[in-house]
């Protein structure tokens, strides 16, 4: 295994925390990202405030690393009285531009009285906002929709925990309302694997030629805790339910202080990430320690040429030792 960086930290890290918010809050982190038509960065940010309870606020910037302007209150707070499935809070965005609806998509975790469920919002513009509701019975996260349609069916990838463990799982939808087709397309790793305990989704998937890049978060248990890190896969373009290839270490994990102590400590998770007009520079944003936002640069091209080199195909799990 070679020994390379495939993020590289901003050194204006973190670059976003709860001191800088324009009202009281504990933590800011987990965001969203996409750039906006007149070239903005929008972050769409968890928040948790100190009752314990999360809601999403916008934080804008003309290049996305510094400057950055919130919303003056919640842009997306919990609307328990018309959407009793964000009783406790709402959480950790992905967004997605629907070239053919001409809308973002927003789907989020809401975390309801019987645990958290997959939940949709469309907007066009940030400041408002349609809610679809939730789409998934609990216990359930880690969800994105693809841009585009599969035969004729929209694509949404989630996270259910089942009896049987944490895998990841992909639905089909003629409305974006009914899910069906359920498919086990990833699943964690036995054994001492540093995603045997646990995976999630990461952002929402990178298109390219060569298939769609999914990064996506792994959980290793030890005695003083869990450690979460980002790994990366690619699934083929036309069936997005096949793994091509992926990789068997982790691509990024937690080092930088800021990552390392928090209130959970040792975990980066990404939920975001925009592409430079260059077409292969990754910006990728990440909750760090669950208490602030950082960023990490990459390439796409590296990426493809790692996973090339250090994947190994869907189905065949290398033995421990």
């Amino acid at each position: 295994m070679e020994n390379e960086e495939l993020f590289n930290r901003c050194d204006s890290n973190p670059i976003i925390s709860a001191k800088v918010l324009p009202y009281r809050a504990n933590v800011v982190f987990n965001p969203a990202a996409t750039i906006l038509q007149d070239g903005t960065t929008l972050l769409l940010c968890r928040v948790e405030d100190q009752s314990g309870f999360s809601h999403l606020t916008a934080a804008r910037s003309l290049n996305g690393i510094d400057g950055w302007e919130f919303d003056p209150v919640p842009t997306f707070p919990p609307d328990v009285k018309n959407h009793p499935e964000e009783l406790w809070g709402v959480e950790d965005p992905r967004i997605t531009f629907i070239p053919e609806l001409k809308k973002y998509m927003i789907i989020y975790t809401a975390y309801s009285y019987q645990g958290p469920v997959v939940a949709l919002a469309t907007t066009e513009d940030f400041r408002s906002f349609e809610r679809l509701g939730s789409v998934t019975l609990p216990d359930n996260k880690d969800a994105v929709i693809l841009p585009c349609r599969f035969k004729n069916m929209w694509a949404m990838i989630h996270r259910p925990t089942t009896y049987f463990g944490n895998h990841i799982w992909m639905s089909f939808s003629p409305d974006l309302i009914h899910w069906g087709k359920h498919t086990l397309i990833f699943e964690s790793r036995n054994g001492g694997w540093w995603d045997a305990a646990r995976i999630g989704l990461g952002c929402p998937l990178i298109e390219t030629p060569q298939g769609w890049i999914m990064i996506y978060h792994g959980v290793r248990q030890t005695a003083s805790g869990s450690i979460y890190r980002l790994g990366l896969a690619l699934f083929d373009h036309e069936d997005p339910t096949r793994c091509i290839t992926r990789g068997n270490s982790w691509v990024f994990g937690p080092k930088a202080d800021y990552e390392r102590h928090g209130d959970v400590p040792n975990v980066v998770f990404a939920c975001g990430y925009t592409i430079a007009p260059d077409g292969d520079t990754l910006n990728l944003y990440y909750g760090a320690a669950d208490t602030c936002i950082a960023l990490a640069t990459g390439s796409i091209k590296a990426i493809l040429s790692w996973l090339e080199r250090n994947g190994t195909p869907q189905g065949i799990i290398k033995p421990i030792g």
